[in-house]
């Protein structure tokens, strides 16, 4: 099928922008990944063959807005589970729960509707990439508060050097990524 692993194969997939969204910053831009049918199913692939694992199947799972929106439907779909998306604030029109963490300029605030889960359910929670572990750890106290149990962490990158998977997984949850860069 492809000449290397699967990371590699998706690695050569991700888009590198410099000096976006501020200078230094190197982007890593996942949307190569999803224009291109055989790749966007490698990448889908990944996480539910990992996730067919009745050790690891989730009863839900919860994408982080946006871009977990996009992997997190794909997924429970083919996992034929329920789906549930954790959005920025005021975007959800039902009874909300709310948690606000901490960005490199400032705060920013995700809500999940209070029906969204039911306590006891085992929930995947998914996201594009993991930088400072703000907003999957907002996702993950979000879901705890509603009584579920937030089984593992997926991401597509894992930007290590910023801290975020190495903090999520000494707060205890664990972590599934398939491509780490270095820097960001």
């Amino acid at each position: 099928m492809y000449k290397h692993s699967v990371n590699q194969y998706l690695r050569e997939h991700i888009r590198t922008v410099a000096d976006w969204p501020a200078p230094g910053v190197q982007f890593r831009d996942i949307t190569p990944l999803l224009q291109d049918a055989k790749v966007f199913r490698v990448l889908i692939d990944a996480f539910v063959h990992r996730y067919m694992d009745p050790a690891l199947r989730p009863d839900v799972v919860a994408g982080l807005d946006a871009r977990g929106f996009i992997l997190g439907a794909v997924v429970a779909y083919e996992l034929n589970v329920g789906f549930v998306p954790i959005r920025k604030k005021g975007k959800l029109p039902f009874t909300t729960v709310a948690e606000t963490y901490e960005l490199e300029y400032g705060s920013a605030t995700v809500e999940l509707h209070i029906d969204a889960v039911q306590p006891g359910q085992r929930v995947l929670l998914i996201d594009d990439l993991i930088a400072t572990g703000g907003t999957m750890m907002a996702g993950r106290l979000l879901l705890e508060r509603l009584g579920a149990h937030v089984m593992e962490g997926a991401a597509i990158v894992d930007l290590p050097e910023l801290g975020g998977s190495q903090r999520l997984r000494d707060a205890g949850l664990p972590l599934f990524t398939l491509v780490d860069f270095a820097g960001h």
